[in-house]
């Protein structure tokens, strides 16, 4: 199956996370990213793979508030 890059805010939408949140994955090597030109580009698998991790460890998507 090709690889399939989704751009910040697609990656979002499918998430349910602020964009703000996914750079902050980003960031920590949570998800897979590449930078082409003026674009962030998220690798869709390394998302999903990471949703389904925080599904597994009782998590919920959307970033956690501190309270």
């Amino acid at each position: 199956m090709p690889e399939e890059w989704l751009k910040t805010a697609e990656a979002a939408e499918i998430s349910g996370y602020h964009p703000n949140h996914i750079r902050r994955l980003i960031r920590a090597g949570e998800i897979v990213a590449r930078k082409w030109g003026s674009a962030l580009m998220i690798d869709r698998q390394s998302l999903m793979d990471y949703l389904k991790k925080v599904e597994t460890q009782g998590g919920r998507r959307g970033p956690r508030h501190q309270g």
